[in-house]
């Protein structure tokens, strides 16, 4: 069985999800894919399942009963990928704004330079992002610096959504107590794995923004990262002192 499984979330991402796995399929590395579909309304999920007979033992479905989440989904097929013995869990988004053939250099950060999560970063060196109106970029920058400066971790892409994951950053994370769903997901994940002393590597990607079907961004999903910051470094902190004062007694 390989080693790396791809978990890939979706709803309604029928213009691109066949030519994604056509494609991940395809890298000189063998990569498993698990498409976690949130009961998408276009038929996502039955296209996956067109191609089960195409890639046998390789393309894994994981049907929800509704859309809760981006976190939430990622929670879900990151338990999926523990529970099936993988050691390399990537997270990666099916509209192309991740480059599939990126996946290889992810996966060498980890198993080959010992790194134990690397990150597909747009802004570790300068901002690599392509089809983004100058005012979403400066956002996302933003965003990213806010949270630096926030939560005092070196990392430069913290909102970033396309990494891997070794097996054993997620079997320390507990997963069932991760709090935030949308962009907060992204932050709350590298946070703890930086709590946790883990040995993390950006690689810089250039993102590219979809070309087919709809963004899921959200008002609700950049409040939430703004906000959820602050919660999340204040928790930390107290947490922190908490241990320190009963650690003495």
């Amino acid at each position: 069985m390989s080693k790396a499984v791809v978990v890939v979330p979706t709803y309604n991402e029928i213009e691109n999800i066949e030519r994604l796995l056509r494609t991940v399929f395809s890298l000189q590395r063998e990569f498993h894919v698990l498409v976690v579909d949130d009961n998408s309304p276009d038929g996502t999920a039955t296209v996956v399942e067109e191609n089960f007979k195409t890639y046998p033992e390789k393309l894994f479905l994981l049907k929800r009963a509704e859309k809760t989440g981006l976190g939430t989904a990622y929670i879900a097929g990151f338990k999926w990928a523990l529970q099936h013995g993988y050691d390399y869990i990537f997270e990666m988004d099916a509209d192309f704004s991740h480059n599939p053939n990126d996946l290889i250099r992810l996966f060498n950060a980890c198993h080959k330079e010992g790194n134990d999560v690397a990150i597909g970063s747009r802004y570790v060196k300068g901002v690599n992002v392509v089809n983004w109106p100058m005012s979403r970029v400066l956002m996302s920058w933003l965003a990213s610096k806010y949270v630096q400066f926030v939560m005092g971790i070196d990392i430069y892409d913290t909102t970033a959504g396309f990494i891997c994951y070794r097996r054993r950053v997620l079997e320390k994370i507990n997963l069932d107590n991760i709090r935030f769903v949308g962009y907060a997901f992204q932050i709350e994940m590298k946070f703890k794995a930086y709590l946790s002393e883990f040995k993390i590597k950006e690689v810089p990607v250039i993102f590219t923004d979809r070309t087919k079907g709809e963004s899921k961004m959200s008002s609700g999903i950049i409040s939430e990262a703004i906000f959820g910051v602050i919660a999340m470094k204040f928790k930390s902190v107290f947490n922190k002192k908490r241990f320190n004062k009963t650690s003495f007694h």
